[in-house]
């Protein structure tokens, strides 16, 4: 059995009064890919931004590869050097180039030199179908170039685990296929995957694991077929539903 990348063990967040997980419990393998779906405000997000450490777990604790990484006394930069997070948004540095945004971290955080980072960050733009485009700043890109740029740059240090937040939900429909299809060719590549998404058929299709969240708890986890297809519980049935009336699948 493939050992555990990323391990969730009880953990729980709050803001305020405002209780957004309450009790979560996820174990993520060598190459797998775990999809998480729920409604707008159901801890999705919030959970991705703990796992990165962003956020700061009330209780519980987050592994790394064995290594409990929400312990007070671990570096969260060294943390997030071994993960990826592509944000909703892109958050492309606006004033750098296509190229500058991607061997930005390759050469700040894993010391590598600005001939070699240049080097994979074309090849890496490239793969992304964005040769030509590494002297563009982002404001001279599309929405799904900017978010090709920003998953370039989150797996140009070869992380130990990509977590993906959404990443169409800012896009118009025409480019979230180009995005995808970039998803997709990593999880052909065996790269371990956290991955909140509201596209219930690229879950389907790329995760090994949907886990529905509802309320800050996942309440329904398994394969997809069994998950999308086969719902057992309740909460996750109307979830379905209410995509189903919308058009959404």
């Amino acid at each position: 059995m493939a050992a555990p990348v990323l391990e969730l063990r009880g953990v729980t967040k709050a803001f305020g009064e405002r209780q957004v997980l309450r009790g979560i419990d996820l174990t993520v393998t060598e190459h797998e890919a775990i999809a998480l779906i729920g409604a707008s405000g159901s801890g999705k997000s919030t959970l991705l931004r703990c796992i990165d450490l962003l956020e700061e777990i009330d209780d519980g604790d987050v592994l790394l590869d064995g290594e409990v990484i929400t312990d007070p006394s671990v570096d969260p930069v060294a943390v997030r050097r071994r993960l990826g997070l592509v944000f909703q948004a892109y958050n492309l540095f606006p004033h750098l180039t296509a190229l500058q945004n991607v061997v930005l971290g390759e050469m700040r955080a894993h010391g590598v030199s600005r001939a070699e980072a240049e080097e994979s960050g074309r090849a890496l733009l490239a793969r992304f179908g964005l040769a030509g485009r590494e002297d563009d700043r982002p404001d001279n890109l599309s929405g799904g170039q900017q978010q090709r740029v920003a998953i370039a740059r989150a797996f140009s240090g070869r992380p130990r685990a990509l977590l993906l937040d959404e990443v169409t939900s800012a896009l118009d429909p025409e480019l979230v296929g180009e995005v995808l299809a970039a998803v997709r060719d990593l999880k052909g590549e065996g790269l371990t995957m956290v991955i909140a998404t509201h596209e219930m058929s690229f879950a389907r299709e790329v995760a090994d694991e949907v886990a529905f969240l509802h309320e800050g708890r996942i309440v329904e986890a398994g394969p997809p077929a069994k998950v999308l297809g086969e719902p057992e519980r309740p909460e996750t049935r109307r979830f379905l539903s209410r995509l189903l009336e919308a058009g959404r699948i």
